[in-house]
This record gives C-alpha cells, structure tokens and sequence, in this order.
C-alpha cells in the first residue's frame, strides 16, 4: 500500500512558503504522492488553488513525489486544454502526475463555465477516450456527440500513458461503478473499510465483463490523522491495507494547524508508517 498526504490548501490558502515548505517536507520524507483538490468556482466558503498550476508550481520544487490532482471536475473544462495542461505538467514533473477525475455536484459550478451539468456523466466517458488518444497518438481524428477534432495533434505528449483515476461519491451506485470498470486505471474510496469489499467486487465484476483485469485497478483510500489518538488513526490505516486498496493519503486539512504544525504532524505521521 502506497502512503502519500493530502495538501492542505484550505488551511494554507495563500501561503506559498508555506505550501512549499509542506510539498518539500512530503518528497523529503518519502511519501509516495501528493494530493491536491480542485473547484474552479464555489458557492460555499473554502479556498482553493488552480491545481493544475499549483501542481505545475510544486513540480518545480519537488523531486520524486508522485502529483495528484483530484479530482479534477473535468466535464466542466475543455477536453483538448484539459488534456495539453495535464500533459504540460507530466512534462515539467518529469512524468510524475496521476490525474483525477470526477463529474462534481454542482450545477452553478457547470453553468458559470457554460458546460451541461445533466450530461457530465456520459461527457466524462467520451472525455476520457479522447484524453487518452491526445496523449499516446502521433494524430488523432475523433467525432463524437461532445467533440470533433480533425487530424490534429498534441505535442509534446508525455513519454508514458498517464493514469487516469475516477472520483465519487461516498456510496457510488452501479452506473459509475460500471464506469470506474471500465475505463479507470483506479479509483478514490470515499467509503469506509466495511464497505470497501462490496464497491470492490462491482467494479472488478464490470472491469471483467469489459474484458478488462481488475487486478491492474488501483484504489486509493482517506485517513485524518488530525483530532483524534495516533493509536485510532493507525488502527484505521492497518484496517484500509487488510481491506486491499492499493494507496492511501493522510490527511491534517482543516484542522486550523499553523504552517509548523502541519510538517510536524505529517513528519510525525510518517515515522514507522513509510518505512513500514
């Protein structure tokens, strides 16, 4: 099980020493990735960066860790600049990036970037394959109900396929559990360690009926490791790796820490547990 940490952008909003000193602390103590959220727009209160461009500018100060934008609200976003930004970043990070993408709740959010809220499911999927032909095809030709391109191509492309990992809910029902099957190269469990196995087993079961092995499909899991004992967080995250899922992110947002205490909690977070 792969251990990476959620950037607590929420807390640090704009601090960038601040959210330098975390990204560096992350890829100097070895954790495996990076963890970064996305909304372009919000109704509610809560910070967020452009997280491609953040990403873009952890890249630059980071060496190994691995780059997680998720989810990414990609329906909402042009497919082809999606696509030439998410591939920019694989090429800046020296092919560090695992992308994240989801269909997001909000119609406002939708509207105000002049996209179609009741289709972003169907949307995504299409997204999805022309995401994947931009970046391994010398030229591509695509006509589709949400995109036509013409012999155009992408370049620079990144120099491996880029995974594409699919977000959801807490308790995803059988259409986007299909989807995940289907298409994604892993997926984000918002549920709890009992009801891991059952959303597991559906998506295996449609990742095989699509021809595909579900053992090549990761899964990625929460843990808070701020406001409760280290005993009950460590508990939690010995329950997720029995459970199966192949990488798990700590998370310290919104816990009101300063800058100081966000790298000591994470630093103490990762003694015995990376290694381990």
């Amino acid at each position: 099980m792969k251990i990476g940490i959620n950037l607590p952008v929420a807390d640090l909003q704009e601090d960038l020493g601040a959210i330098a000193d975390f990204a560096r602390a992350a890829d100097e103590l070895g954790y495996n990735h990076l963890i970064v959220p996305d909304r372009v727009l919000r109704q509610e209160e809560g910070h967020r960066h452009e997280v491609l461009m953040l990403l873009a500018y952890i890249a630059a100060i980071t060496e190994r860790i691995e780059l997680v934008p998720s989810v990414v609200i990609s329906p909402s976003r042009q497919t082809p600049l999606l696509a030439k930004q998410v591939c920019e970043l694989e090429v800046l990070s020296g092919g560090r990036v695992r992308f994240g993408v989801g269909v997001g709740a909000s119609a406002a959010e939708y509207e105000a970037q002049g996209a179609d809220f009741s289709t972003r499911g169907v949307r995504l999927e299409e997204q999805i394959e022309v995401l994947r032909r931009l970046w391994t095809e010398e030229t591509v030709s695509f006509d589709g109900r949400f995109h036509t391109i013409d012999q155009c191509r992408l370049e620079p492309r990144p120099g491996a396929p880029i995974p594409i990992w699919i977000g959801a809910g807490r308790l995803p029902g059988r259409r986007i559990t299909d989807r995940m099957g289907r298409l994604a190269d892993g997926w984000f469990a918002l549920c709890g360690p009992d009801d891991f196995g059952e959303l597991s087993s559906a998506i295996d079961e449609a990742a095989v009926a699509a021809g595909r092995d579900p053992g090549t499909i990761g899964s990625e899991a929460v843990v808070p490791i701020v406001g409760e004992d280290n005993a009950d967080w460590r508990d939690r995250v010995e329950r997720w790796r029995e459970a199966g899922v192949t990488h798990l992110a700590l998370r310290t947002v919104r816990a009101g820490l300063p800058r100081d205490q966000q790298i000591r909690v994470m630093t103490e977070a990762a003694d015995g547990l990376l290694d381990g």
